[in-house]
């Protein structure tokens, strides 16, 4: 089986629910699939296994393979985050995704000044000012990899390892806002400076000043991307 076209349906059939293209309820028959996409049996069972597990979809025997509501969905799975940010309603998945950051990363910022290692604090102050060399220099994507990286060094510094598991969902958002132009080509020099303020926070061990800072960077992040979301509606979803 080929793992690229094994990829590739997956990732078409994810976009099509997600986006809503595939409503749900709808049905589809592995036989359509098979002709419509170019591709084997074998190929769509893989695909079609892989939804499953991310809650999209289900197989139900004579009746085909159903789209799941988005109550069933893997919410915090990167492909599905990729997938929305993606679509049309990329401005909900974005508004959950920052509000969820807001709340989590100034606890965990907080945590990280009280309990990270201190190799790993040593290394947060080393990112973040390599951060602010590369963001003066125009350089997004090497930004954001040590945008990601950073984030995730609080998340893991921070001791709590359901933190920690979100590591995934920050840098889907990152990747997400970089790739559909929602940073600044220059990233605001008082946000490279609060990034230096939460590693300085946490190597000094201050935990109300590690939090601080992170609010601050999650209050500018809110202020540059909330226009997206300005006229989405909120997901209400049924237990």
């Amino acid at each position: 089986m080929s793992s690229r076209l094994h990829q590739l349906v997956i990732e078409s059939l994810g976009q099509r629910v997600v986006s809503g293209e595939l409503a749900a309820g709808d049905t589809m028959h592995a036989e359509h699939l098979e002709n419509e996409l170019g591709v084997s049996r074998s190929v769509v069972r893989e695909a079609v296994r892989v939804l499953a597990s991310l809650g999209l979809v289900e197989s139900v025997k004579r009746i085909g393979i159903r789209v799941l509501p988005m109550s069933s969905w893997s919410l915090f799975d990167p492909s599905v985050i990729r997938w929305r940010i993606a679509s049309e309603g990329k401005g909900a998945q974005l508004r959950s995704l920052t509000e969820l950051r807001s709340a989590v990363e100034p606890a965990a910022a907080e945590l990280a000044a009280e309990h990270a290692p201190d190799d790993t604090a040593a290394e947060l102050m080393a990112v973040a000012a390599q951060m602010r060399a590369v963001g003066r220099s125009g350089d997004l994507q090497k930004f954001l990899e040590l945008d990601i990286h950073f984030h995730s060094l609080v998340l893991c510094a921070s001791g709590n390892e359901m933190f920690t598991e979100l590591r995934g969902v920050i840098g889907a958002v990152l990747r997400g806002r970089t790739d559909y132009g929602l940073m600044p080509r220059h990233p605001h020099e008082e946000a490279l400076q609060w990034h230096v303020d939460v590693a300085d926070a946490i190597q000094g061990r201050r935990p109300d000043a590690a939090r601080a800072a992170m609010d601050k960077i999650m209050r500018r992040t809110t202020n540059e991307v909330e226009q997206v979301w300005q006229d989405q509606p909120r997901q209400f979803l049924n237990d």
